[in-house]
């Protein structure tokens, strides 16, 4: 992308692009009736809700200043993230043991789809913890050294 609105124009194509796929995918599940196929049709379609919501994020970062979070709301997502990652690890492990054991092959295709979506949820959730809560922060030490780095003699009478 060559300009900021380019960007921009792209991602609000692309909402639109999703809610377009939301909206063919559930009109035609009402005639789909193989659990399978309904159910991974039903999965794309949430998917695609969830892309638009990312695209709409990233639209919001380029259009808005995000205000720094106080230390407590920091902890709050923190540990949001944190429980998050805990419980993906969980299915992770429960997943990855039960699929070797399943003789059905459509049970195994379709358990090895949630198990992808379940590991790229993980470094999701890590990087969401490492980059975008992190950089949306500005602790209260933070705060002391950026209101006292240039001031001379940091408050000390006469230097």
């Amino acid at each position: 992308m060559s300009s900021k609105d380019e960007l921009i124009s792209f991602l609000k194509t692309q909402i639109s692009i999703e809610k377009q796929i939301v909206e063919s995918l559930n009109k035609a599940l009402d005639e789909i009736y193989n659990p399978a196929v309904r159910g991974v049709l039903k999965g794309i379609s949430l998917d695609s809700v969830k892309h638009a919501e990312i695209y709409a994020s990233a639209a919001k970062l380029l259009m808005e200043t995000s205000p720094a979070l106080a230390q407590q709301q920091l902890d709050k997502q923190k540990g949001l993230v944190e429980k998050h990652i805990q419980t993906e690890e969980r299915l992770i492990k429960r997943i990855e043991q039960i699929i070797p054991n399943i003789q059905n092959k459509k049970v195994q295709l379709l358990l090895n789809a949630v198990l992808a979506d379940e590991r790229r949820h993980h470094q999701l959730l890590k990087e969401v913890l490492e980059i975008l809560v992190r950089g949306e922060t500005i602790t209260e030490e933070e705060w002391w050294d950026i209101l006292w780095k240039n001031v001379p003699f940091h408050g000390a009478p006469g230097g």
